[in-house]
């Protein structure tokens, strides 16, 4: 079935037979290296052109991390059939991504390491999918490990299907395998390990098994906005599918939003053509596009006919779990290295956040000058922190806490999916750390080598903080996944850090004779030369209380010459607290703070007094609880 894409310079359509298709896959089984090799075959590169590897990653923490955060379009042809291609995050924090790209696809593409198996992310796209009703096409990948299984992990995926519920047609998926990072597929191993093998049998696989889109027969148009973006020179762009009719240039169109619905006149319209937009004068049924003029657009929208309104369902994504409280900052050193430091500047920034990404909840506190920002989990949180910083925002973060919600006069929270795969001398120290954590087994299975897959489920507050500590026990050579699980009844308190904090009783300059005499009280955050304030941490204290100590104390001179040379002072390098460790690391009393230069950590009350009263208050209070 063909579907018209361009208008061509006389007038006539030109039609190219389309596939909409979306990538999906737990985090690193090397979805984006599929998709550069499937770029690069097609011709969408010039002979000799330089280009780098993971293209399609183009944000900056998105390169710096190795993952993928936000959901791209890209579009190749091959033999004269248009795919257009969605490459989703594989981190279950960003599962909103995937939810809504799920609603611009006729089909997915389910990447599975040939090694690991299905994970915890892949049950959760593929059942997300089947819900959908998508058909699917299995990718083995990584067939060239050299602990790869295909045929056992083939039989885990038929088990995952069944699990899911899936009827005898869903059950009938083409199988291919591939090693993504040599540009090679097939239909049989020896095929997708010979030299000379490309990409070619995955492009046929999806050519017959993915079908043409399906449209509306009405003929008017009606488009669902699922994404938003910007660029530099339109401005704000929708993205979104043509479910029915043809969106054209300067067209007038109604807008229907969550309560109310508004005229608007589409500014531009725009095809995905390899990496970059190829601007078009209308755009049919069946098509990805992008389009601008529409200032007011938001995810979830229904673009249609002024005269035939038909507004869709709205897209509606998996509750956050997880929330922080975001402040101004109100530090000694506040607005000296940010420049945006205003509670009104926060406010702007954070709701045009939850505006633009659906998985992210962002509300009013109680609080003077703070805000409650919920997600699905502490890497989202850290990732939208950390963007804001690098747009010159200051401002302080509290500790992750879990979302609760009441039910039948009971406290319920969210409960995550933790699957561990670590060697097996490593379970029993595990096991006493998720205990404290309130884990229980779901499942154990022994994965070769020695080594074994253990699914544990707790509720999503012990996973805060236990990455740092889950690889420092298995010493680096364990692998944590996580899925969120529904909520339950509340699991009761967590203590999650036993170590109390070093914290500065006054404004300065960290010295080296003053932390040379602190060494054996605990491990610090600062080094010599670092500005500190009254109220900062500058370390974690060996004990379980916090400890107020001057790092700035300098050794005091007198007119007594020395019959030797004063010892050579010799500090350990100080722990680098980035703001991912950061945050998982501050208490319910401490707060981080973030600018543009620094990320710092400090009480939530700078003076000691108002610290200490505070603390034996809670002393107080616990004891008449008993």
């Amino acid at each position: 079935m063909a579907f018209p894409i361009a208008l061509a310079p006389f007038g006539e359509i030109v039609t190219t037979p389309v596939r909409n298709i979306a990538i999906v896959a737990h985090v690193d089984h090397g979805k984006t290296t599929l998709v550069d090799h499937m770029l690069r075959q097609a011709g969408v590169f010039r002979q000799g052109q330089v280009v780098e590897e993971r293209v399609l990653d183009s944000v900056d923490q998105e390169r710096e991390r190795g993952i993928t955060i936000i959901a791209k379009v890209a579009s190749v042809t091959w033999k004269g059939v248009k795919f257009n291609i969605v490459d989703t995050p594989g981190h279950s924090d960003f599962g909103g991504e995937v939810e809504r790209s799920l609603r611009l696809v006729d089909g997915i593409l389910l990447l599975v390491d040939a090694a690991e198996g299905p994970l915890p992310q892949t049950r959760f796209v593929l059942g997300k999918a089947m819900a959908e009703r998508l058909p699917v096409v299995v990718v083995i990948n990584k067939i060239d490990r050299r602990d790869s299984r295909p045929d056992e992990v083939l039989d885990e995926i038929y088990g995952l299907f069944i699990d899911l519920g899936a009827d005898e047609q869903q059950l009938d998926f083409p199988v291919l395998y591939a090693v993504a990072r040599d540009g090679k597929a097939g239909t049989s191993e020896d095929d997708a390990l010979c030299p000379d093998a490309t990409l070619e049998p995955l492009f046929l696989a999806i050519t017959k098994s993915i079908p043409p889109p399906s449209v509306g027969q009405d003929g008017s148009l009606q488009l669902l906005v699922s994404n938003i973006d910007h660029d530099e020179y339109v401005g704000r762009l929708a993205i979104g599918r043509v479910l029915d009719g043809e969106i054209r240039l300067g067209g007038e169109v109604l807008v229907c939003g969550d309560e109310s619905s508004s005229r608007a006149r589409v500014g531009g319209v725009y095809l995905f053509s390899g990496l970059s937009r190829k601007p078009v004068d209308r755009a049919p049924a069946g098509e990805i596009v992008a389009f601008s003029g529409i200032s007011n657009v938001a995810i979830g929208d229904t673009i249609c006919e002024p005269e035939k309104p038909r507004p869709l369902p709205r897209i509606r994504v998996d509750p956050p779990t997880l929330f922080m409280l975001v402040r101004v900052n109100d530090g000694p050193f506040a607005g000296k290295e940010g420049k945006y430091v205003t509670s009104r500047h926060l406010r702007e920034r954070l709701f045009k956040e939850s505006y633009r990404n659906v998985a992210i909840d962002v509300s009013e506190s109680g609080e003077p000058d703070a805000f409650r920002i919920a997600g699905r989990g502490e890497l989202q949180l850290a990732v939208l922190i950390e963007a804001m910083r690098r747009e010159g925002y200051e401002l302080t973060v509290s500790n992750p806490e879990p979302v609760l919600e009441e039910s039948d006069g009971k406290v319920r929270e969210p409960y995550e999916l933790l699957v561990c795969d670590i060697p097996q001398v490593h379970m029993g120290r595990l096991s006493e750390i998720l205990g404290a954590r309130r884990a229980r087994v779901v499942e154990m299975k022994l994965a070769g080598s020695d080594r074994a897959q253990v699914t544990w489920r707790l509720p999503a507050r012990g996973l805060i903080g236990l990455r740092p500590v889950f690889l420092t026990e298995t010493r680096g050579e364990g692998i944590l996944r996580t899925l969120f699980d529904g909520y339950d009844d509340w699991a009761g308190r967590i203590v999650r850090r036993t170590t109390g904090a070093i914290v500065s009783d006054r404004e300065g300059k960290a010295v080296p004779y003053g932390l040379f005499s602190l060494e054996d009280r605990g491990t610090f955050f600062v080094g010599p030369g670092e500005k500190v304030y009254q109220g900062m941490i500058v370390g974690e204290h060996s004990r379980s209380n916090d400890l107020d100590v001057n790092v700035c104390k300098t050794k005091k001179l007198t007119n007594i010459r020395a019959a030797g040379k004063d010892e050579n002072v010799q500090l350990s390098p100080p722990r680098q607290m980035g703001l991912e460790a950061a945050i998982e690391w501050i208490d319910e009393d401490e707060l981080v703070e973030a600018t543009p230069t620094s990320i710092r950590l400090r009480k939530r009350h700078l003076d000691p007094v108002i610290r200490h009263r505070l603390a034996r208050d809670r002393k107080f209070e616990a004891a008449d609880s008993q």
